[in-house]
């Protein structure tokens, strides 16, 4: 049964290779869009995908809009403009967990 072995072996490498070309993504440089093409019994069928378009938040808000006339921006304040609050830990340097002008200030300098 041993000299099989490798011969099995060759055979399944050799299979996985052939259908890993059967569904390969053909994709152009630079291009968003994704293009599978598969062989299936009723014919050939291809699929096109593309990835989600980023929400766009327009410019951010000035420190006076969100801080509401207070010293520092707290978290839930934060919340008024997501891309700050998903990056809150980041923009708050100091780790008070309250953004001061001067942090709001760099934070917005790295985006």
């Amino acid at each position: 049964m041993k000299p099989q072995l490798p011969l099995l072996a060759a055979l399944c490498t050799g299979a996985l290779l052939a259908a890993g070309g059967a569904i390969a993504q053909d994709t152009a440089p630079g291009s968003a869009t994704h293009t599978a093409v598969y062989q299936t019994p009723q014919g050939e069928l291809t699929v096109n995908s593309m990835p989600a378009k980023a929400p766009g938040y327009g410019q951010a808000p000035s420190f006076e809009q969100l801080a509401h006339g207070a010293k520092s921006i707290s978290a839930s304040q934060a919340d008024a403009y997501p891309p700050l609050a998903n990056d809150f830990e980041h923009a708050d340097k100091n780790r008070d967990n309250q953004i001061s002008k001067s942090e709001y200030e760099s934070w917005l300098k790295q985006g």
